[in-house]
């Protein structure tokens, strides 16, 4: 076998992606992968394959697509319209984000200057094209822009197509998806007088009072609202009749006695309508579907069973006597089985309910990020300010950022200083220091400090807005896992309606007495006792119990397919600081000198830093509370950007700050004190200096302290056969720390949440099966991107929303714990399955009449009806068997 790999550029959507790869799996011989994110297609074929076939094939698809081999230039490339592009293609480099239009070249790799993103090579984005493809292209990544609002179906049936109303995909069946709104609508309003409203900010023209931001209310889900409608109307219609039909069952017969059983079958028939003809016609209609597009799956099952028991049932109230003796009961009445139509139906659309439920908040997590955008800012221009919404910011505007606002845009300081809470981009608790010339972030969090900045990059151009495109983008080109039952049906349906006419025809033709009759109820009895519900219980049951079961040991599931994957997971990618770490930097040790003792140099640094919210300065003052240290009042306090503080303590003048502060102040350090801090920032403590009348007094060391049982988690996964890799985004010395620590594999640090996405997939693209536990916003593209998302229930909202699980307590036990969870609920959805094609294994050939001719023995339909039912049972049952095995 010859393996290669080839480029293919033009490709800008999965949809494009889809149609390359099937295009070229349909060259006789070879097996194409084709990749969106690096543009490449793996072909293995038994013999080599000749680059002009594979650009001759991808050619029928409109001459849109150029294919070659992976480090090699096409071998027809067309003319380049671009006036400044060097001549060798691989010194040709442009942003994917195009932030600085589709001419800016760049000849050298590395990350753009405007949105950060790695630059990606000319070629691998299309320009080789003319610039009225490049337009076209242009324009449908716009229409893909818009897309927000409208419906797409999560199995991409047809590619990136989208729908204006929500409904069930042609294709497949399931129920379509809402793509997230970028952006939540702020009204403006008067806090005194509600009914004074504006787009902008202002002041109320009643009381003259500031207008409050408020976030308008999101609307409902539609999916979720409909089934909930039906669901009640079909339970309604379904609790008389399942009680008519087996009220008799209790002493004394009470439901003969008062209603004959022939009134009872017509009432029951009335109270089935409903039930049919409209809370569960969507399932007819996406069984229709999948006979007409031969996409067979569950909806396929439900609607060719509960259709025959239905017509079985009319038939046997309007034309009893169509029936022979032998299927009639003890009482000499006909057979009827309208609860067990309207009781798969009600359970059927019970389930959709539930999955209705957990996809109104798979795009939370969008919306949680758009949110953390301030409404509005202060613009400060001739000479005044003046409060304007964000929306309205332009390139080159001056803002005034107060002290703990966020920060409005991505801009760069142009006046002042403060330390900035970058938490919600880096993972990191720490903020970072920032002066004159500095970029600063949109959404950050701004300290006690005021500063002004310039507008430097507005609208899809800022990071927060990248964030929100990866993780729309991650949640979008993962297609859900194919249900078990799903694929088995592909195969069960068909033999099922075989072996129904195959009955049909035998008993049609056997020239027996009422040999119609035999024929009709045998073909429905097979079809009854094959009805998909122990079959369709078998996946969901075991699920279900499962789900509560995680709950109740602190693991919130919020998609099932996570932990059908889980198992197969070979790779667990963590973040540092809230992971590994607890997030919550603390004073590891502090040291004076002879003049002033160990408790004086925490005493000094606590007071300096008591009106500080930095939480190196927090952690200093909570150590000093928890020795019960009074602090002493300070003067002269100053901020020295980038190296710390200074302040008079009585007459005395104290600095507390870096190893460059007191160097400024050419302050000597004893060689056996650095020896000594060197071994401390060695194991990923910052140190923070104090000097006093310009004489060094001592050090403080704080350090963001490894969880007690982060080491022995890490060991227990990696006995089970996984590989742990650690990602963070801080230096390189802390990490190797905390790594060495805990013993994980292998590290990488200061990543951006665009660098740790695309870690994610490169691992995938090597076949692994990745999941990813984290706890900040920087985690929420990574944890959307991997194959399951694990979410530390301490982090953010944000993170929480992206991922697919999310530990309640916080802990990386609890990682451990999901994956021996998986496993159990894997083995009971086999052993499930197995039981209920046992079942159908025995039933159906018992009830096509095959012991009749030894032994005279037929199935009733009410027979296989009661036999259905015990195998739904017996599949509950088992299922229930999950809450006493310990996890």
């Amino acid at each position: 076998m010859h393996k290669h790999i080839y480029e293919v550029t033009g490709m800008t959507c999965n949809g494009c992606r889809t149609n390359v790869e099937k295009k070229l799996n349909e060259i006789e011989g070879l097996q194409a992968q084709v990749t969106l994110a690096n543009g490449q297609a793996e072909i293995v074929s038994e013999a080599p394959v000749d680059t002009a076939i594979l650009q001759q094939k991808l050619n029928e698809l409109g001459g849109h697509y150029q294919v070659h081999e992976k480090g090699m230039a096409p071998q027809q490339p067309a003319a380049k319209t671009v006036d400044d592009i060097v001549d060798s293609p691989s010194h040709q480099y442009i942003c994917p984000m195009y932030c600085e239009g589709q001419d800016k070249i760049y000849t050298a790799k590395g990350r753009c200057p405007v949105c950060n993103m790695f630059l990606s090579p000319l070629e691998g984005v299309g320009l080789h094209k003319p610039m009225h493809q490049q337009q076209q292209d242009s324009s449908l990544l716009l229409a893909n822009a818009n897309h927000a609002g409208k419906y797409y179906c999560p199995m991409m049936c047809e590619g990136d197509k989208v729908y204006d109303v929500f409904g069930s995909c042609p294709v497949c069946g399931m129920n379509l998806e809402k793509i997230p709104e970028t952006s939540l609508k702020v009204v403006f309003s008067c806090p005194m007088h509600p009914e004074v409203q504006s787009d902008k900010p202002g002041v109320c023209s009643i009381c003259g009072m500031d207008l409050q931001a408020n976030q308008q209310t999101e609307e409902e889900d539609s999916a979720y609202n409909d089934w909930k409608h039906k669901f009640r109307i079909s339970l309604i219609f379904t609790l008389p009749i399942f009680f008519m039909a087996m009220g008799d069952m209790l002493p004394g017969q009470p439901v003969s006695k008062f209603i004959p059983h022939q009134i009872n079958g017509w009432i029951q028939l009335l109270l089935t309508l409903p039930v049919i003809f409209y809370t569960g016609w969507t399932f007819f209609q996406r069984g229709w579907t999948s006979f007409k597009t031969w996409n067979l799956n569950m909806f396929s099952l439900i609607a060719l069973g509960t259709a025959a028991a239905f017509i079985f049932s009319v038939i046997a109230l309007v034309f009893p006597h169509l029936l022979p003796e032998e299927m009639w009961s003890d009482h000499g009445h006909a057979p009827l089985y309208f609860e067990s139509v309207v009781v798969i139906i009600t359970l059927v659309i019970l389930g959709q309910l539930m999955e209705a439920k957990a996809h109104s908040k798979t795009n939370t997590a969008i919306k949680e990020l758009i949110k953390l955008t301030p409404a509005e800012a202060i613009w400060l221009h001739d000479g005044t300010e003046e409060r304007i919404a964000v929306s309205d910011i332009q390139k080159g505007y001056t803002l005034r950022v107060r002290p703990g606002d966020k920060v409005p845009i991505d801009g760069v300081i142009t006046e002042g200083s403060s330390a900035i809470d970058e938490s919600m981009l880096t993972g990191e608790s720490i903020p970072v220091e920032k002066k004159q010339g500095d970029a600063v972030i949109g959404g950050t969090l701004n300290g006690n400090q005021s500063f002004v900045m310039e507008a430097q990059h507005i609208g899809s151009e800022t990071v927060l807005a990248q964030i929100i495109k990866l993780v729309n983008e991650a949640s979008r080109s993962q297609a859900p896992i194919q249900k078990l039952t799903d694929r088995i049906s592909r195969i069960f349906v068909p033999v099922v309606m075989a072996i129904a006419a195959l009955t049909f025809i035998l008993w049609a033709f056997s020239g027996i007495d009422n040999h119609w009759a035999y024929a009709i109820t045998n073909a429905l009895a097979v079809l009854i006792v094959a009805c998909p519900c122990a079959l369709g219980l078998a996946t969901p049951m075991s699920v279900m119990v499962s789900i509560g079961k995680g709950a109740k040991n602190g693991i919130l599931i919020k998609k099932a397919e996570a932990l059908e994957s889980l198992q197969k997971t070979n790779v667990l990618v963590v973040d540092k600081t809230g992971t590994i770490t607890e997030g919550k930097p603390v004073v590891s040790a502090y040291k004076g000198t002879d003049k002033f003792s160990d408790a004086d140099v925490l005493q000094l640094a606590a007071s300096i830093n008591i009106h500080s919210s930095h939480p190196l300065a927090q952690a200093m003052v909570n150590q000093a509370k928890t020795e019960a240290l009074a602090t002493i009042d300070i003067t002269n306090f100053t901020n020295i950007t980038g190296k710390g503080v200074s302040a008079n303590v009585f007459h005395m003048k104290a600095l507390l700050g870096n190893a460059a502060l007191l160097a400024d102040h050419h302050i000597y350090i004893p060689e056996h004190i650095v020896s000594e801090i060197q071994k401390l920032q060695s194991t990923g403590s910052s140190v923070s200096y104090l000097a006093v009348d310009d004489a060094y007094a001592g050090y403080i060391a704080i350090k963001d302290r490894v969880k007690t049982n982060a080491k022995a988690i890490v060991s227990h996964v990696q006995r089970l056969g996984m590989e742990v890799v650690m990602l963070t985004g801080d230096n390189e010395l802390t990490a190797e720390a905390v790594a060495q620590e805990t013993g994980i594999d292998s590290f990488k640090a200061r990543l951006l949440p665009q660098d740790k996405l695309a870690v994610i997939q490169a691992m995938q693209q090597e076949g692994k099966v990745v999941a990813m536990a984290g706890d900040g916003i920087n985690d929420a593209p990574a944890l959307t991107q991997a194959d399951i998302g694990i979410a530390m229930g301490s982090g953010t909202d944000v993170a929480i929303q992206s991922a697919d699980i999310t530990l309640l307590k916080g802990e990386l036990s609890g990682v451990s714990k999901a994956i021996d969870l998986s496993r159990l609920m894997m083995r009971n959805i086999k052993e499930n399955l197995l039981f209920a094609f046992l079942y159908n294994v025995i039933g159906i050939p018992v009830a096509a009449g095959l012991l009749y001719p030894a032994f005279g023995l037929l199935m009733s339909p009410m027979l296989a009806a009661a036999a259905m039912s015990l195998s739904s049972v017996s599949v509950i049952a088992n299922s229930l068997r999950l809450n006493i095995k310990k996890i």
